[in-house]
């Protein structure tokens, strides 16, 4: 369970919000929100602010230059994809198919070639690829000062009343 904390925070709309509910995950805020707007409650005076922000890299594998050049080849491909189809609205009959196979084919070898040279420069520095995202430790549902009493109200009823503030 979530600790609760009544602290005002500053807005734009009506000089205060309140928090009325806080939840470890994104999704329970967002299905609480959207338990609001079911209610009718008018949810233009409601926000989802994340607490504790924090940048997490996944490490998706080892990385190598022929995966650095396929991983090029693959945009380089869809980029002469783009622009084959592109220019193939302006040609007549047939040639656009050409133009098309050209574009992918050359724009696959272009990307190989500069994904393999970029990365064989960096001399392992950076030998894994990775994704990054952001998280937060914890989502409040901030609310207005004018409305947070009838948002509290409405949530105390339900399933988000463990958690509501």
């Amino acid at each position: 369970m979530v600790t609760s904390n009544n602290t005002a925070t500053p807005s734009s709309t009506s000089g205060s919000t309140q928090a009325v509910a806080s939840f470890p995950l994104y999704i329970d805020a967002e299905a609480a929100v959207d338990f609001l707007s079911d209610s009718g409650f008018p949810v233009e005076h409601v926000s989802i602010v994340g607490r504790d922000i924090r940048v997490v890299e996944s490490v998706t594998g080892r990385l190598t230059t022929g995966k650095a050049a396929l991983a090029g080849a693959g945009g380089g491909a869809w980029l002469g994809l783009l622009l084959g189809l592109l220019l193939g609205l302006f040609l007549p009959g047939a040639v656009w198919l050409n133009v098309l196979v050209g574009g992918i084919a050359i724009s696959a070898f272009w990307g190989a070639a500069f994904g393999f040279f970029t990365h064989w420069a960096t001399r392992g520095r950076r030998d894994f690829s990775s994704t990054n995202h952001i998280e937060a430790a914890r989502y409040d549902v901030l609310v207005d000062g004018w409305h947070a009493g009838d948002a509290s109200r409405l949530l105390a009823g339900t399933r988000f009343a463990g958690v509501a503030r």
